[in-house]
């Protein structure tokens, strides 16, 4: 049995699915998963919240949250450095931070590719948030980035069952890792895939500064609706790219078997193997 604790601190376009990609139609034996959420905010009192999850007593931990550098990120680890813990998030990008959390004990995910949403009350509400996550997913689930992430924490989970000592992953997720792992058998569609995760990308690059530095509120409001208008674009992108290879009949499923293991098929009418 292997138990995978998840803190969610704050929210990344992954936040929303990390918990189900091991097990996405509940079916799966062997395997015992528990989540605990901070809602949107990220601060040191809701790091020091997360310790009640360490009576799950999980053989490992899966850390999600916006720039793991930030204050309640860094004491969220002060609380789980003792035992195997993954940080998955937008950054450090920078490779001595890499090396440092490393050196740490942490695995890492870093995913340049989950965009930075354009929070500022001058333009974001409810329904926009909602919007821009949605269209964050489309990109994440069909560009490589939700595989990437199950299949490295199958391996974790794979060392847990066999008695192993666990190897953490060490990954810089930027897009032409992340298309590689896909499955588009179609050029055309991976290529339409890789211009979706390089715009993904972007988006944070644009929303950064209107996030942090403008003031004046033409800028602000220009600059994270430029942001979020590319985001769309690059929905729209993974769509197609998704839709070519639905018209090949090549889309690239790999389910969980019952026991776990990693199955896969591509012609819609094929079983599972």
């Amino acid at each position: 049995m292997a138990k995978i604790g998840f803190i969610k601190l704050g929210n990344l376009g992954m936040s929303q699915v990390i918990d189900l990609v091991q097990d996405e139609i509940a079916a799966r034996e062997g395997i015992s998963i528990r989540s605990f959420g901070t809602g949107p905010k990220m601060g040191k009192d809701e790091a020091a919240a997360t310790e009640e999850l360490k009576k799950f007593d999980a053989d490992f931990y899966v850390m999600i949250s916006p720039n793991s550098s930030a204050p309640g990120p860094t004491a969220a680890r002060e609380i789980y450095k003792d035992v195997p813990c993954i940080v998955i998030s937008d950054g450090p990008t920078k490779k001595d931070d890499r090396a440092a959390l490393e050196e740490a004990g942490f695995g890492y995910i870093i995913m340049t590719v989950d965009p930075l949403i354009g929070a500022k009350r001058e333009f974001l509400d409810p329904v926009e948030m909602a919007s821009f996550n949605a269209d964050a997913m489309k990109v994440l689930s069909t560009c490589g980035v939700v595989r990437l992430l199950q299949e490295e924490l199958d391996k974790v989970a794979a060392m847990v069952d066999e008695g192993k000592e666990l190897e953490l992953p060490h990954i810089l997720a930027k897009p032409e890792k992340c298309i590689a792992r896909a499955g588009f058998n179609n050029p055309y569609a991976k290529a339409k895939g890789l211009a979706a995760l390089h715009m993904a990308d972007m988006v944070a690059k644009i929303n950064f500064p209107a996030c942090f530095m403008m003031k004046e509120i033409e800028q602000v409001t220009l600059t994270t609706a430029a942001g979020h208008e590319m985001m769309r674009a690059a929905a729209q992108l993974a769509i197609e790219a998704r839709e070519i290879e639905k018209a090949n009949d090549s889309v690239f499923r790999q389910p969980h078997s019952k026991s776990g293991n990693l199955l896969s098929k591509t012609a819609l009418y094929a079983k599972p193997e």
